[in-house]
């Protein structure tokens, strides 16, 4: 296996993951694509296809947009996947407000840049929320939108618990094999070979030769384990799990769709209020954990290609 700390192309890995998830054809061209926004800060997205794109994707809390990679081959439609502020190649928020209805109207922004149409808008976790956001905000930017995994509801303590305590460790590393390992011992990021991609897309290495998170999330979960704060106590992400996601969902007026992993972070009392507070909604429970995404990308991909008239 190629060293994670060797310089390489963000695209070089679509082969290799269109083969691990058994996806044949012909591979679609990536493009990374920036856009400045008003206040200074740079938005950052992968488009991939010749055409524009018909579904954009926004990803969870500590990943980025290449958590949509293997999902994109296996939809096989022409994609945005935009890195939210504080995350990927994205600009870090100084306000560190990582909530659902200050982050969408970025999202919006970067939408009426990059896309001449509606959109099938996806997302999962924090993406989920913030696609919420957007929807409701802006209806003519969306013809459907999909939630993976979420729910204003959502218990903060509950399974996401160990993702906070795996970013409270040090900000900075030797090498990316360092991280690797780490993310290993944790149970997180699948075999070897996928934990090495994982820590390419969502690392850098600094002037100084120091490997750090490019995600703002890792900075502030050590920064809260530092002060003697419990990880576990509701950041960002938690506090953007209130009555506000409830509004916003209500406001949707395109079709509602929640995918739940039926081991992910979603209880089945958590899809119940779901049903109960959206009743227009459909729900999808699928066999996965809370990276729907990752975990089974080409059952993902199929059930978007469905809604967006594809399969």
């Amino acid at each position: 296996m190629r060293g994670v700390s060797d310089p390489i192309d963000e695209f070089s890995f679509l082969a290799a993951q269109a083969a691990d998830a058994g996806i044949a054809g012909p591979l679609p061209r990536g493009e990374r694509i920036d856009l400045a926004l008003p206040d200074g800060r740079m938005l950052s997205a992968l488009r991939y296809g010749d055409e524009s794109p018909v579904v954009t994707f926004l990803h969870g809390a500590g990943l980025n947009a290449h958590t949509w990679d293997t999902t994109i081959l296996a939809l096989g439609l022409p994609s945005l996947a935009i890195d939210l502020p504080g995350h990927g190649d994205s600009s870090w928020r100084e306000d560190m407000a990582y909530l659902a209805p200050v982050l969408a109207p970025d999202v919006a922004t970067g939408m009426d840049a990059w896309t001449d149409r509606p959109q099938l808008l996806v997302g999962q976790s924090l993406g989920g929320l913030t696609a919420a956001a957007v929807a409701a905000s802006r209806p003519d930017l969306v013809t459907e939108l999909v939630v993976i995994d979420i729910t204003p509801g959502i218990d903060p303590n509950g399974g996401a618990r160990q993702i906070r305590e795996f970013f409270a460790g040090p900000t900075d590393w030797a090498s990316r094999e360092e991280l690797v390992e780490r993310a290993l011992s944790f149970g997180l990021g699948g075999s070897p070979e996928a934990a090495a991609r994982g820590v390419f897309f969502n690392s850098r290495i600094r002037p100084d030769g120091r490997v750090e998170w490019k995600h703002h999330f890792a900075h502030l979960a050590n920064a809260m384990s530092a002060s003697g704060v419990d990880p576990a106590t509701p950041d960002a992400v938690a506090a953007a799990l209130g009555e506000q996601g409830w509004n916003d969902l209500s406001a949707v007026t395109a079709p509602v769709t929640l995918v739940r992993g039926d081991h992910g972070y979603v209880t089945q009392a958590d899809a119940a209020t779901f049903a109960a507070r959206v009743p227009a909604a459909s729900i999808v429970v699928v066999p996965s954990g809370h990276n729907v995404q990752e975990e089974i990308p080409v059952r993902l991909g199929a059930i978007l290609a469905a809604k967006a008239g594809k399969g």
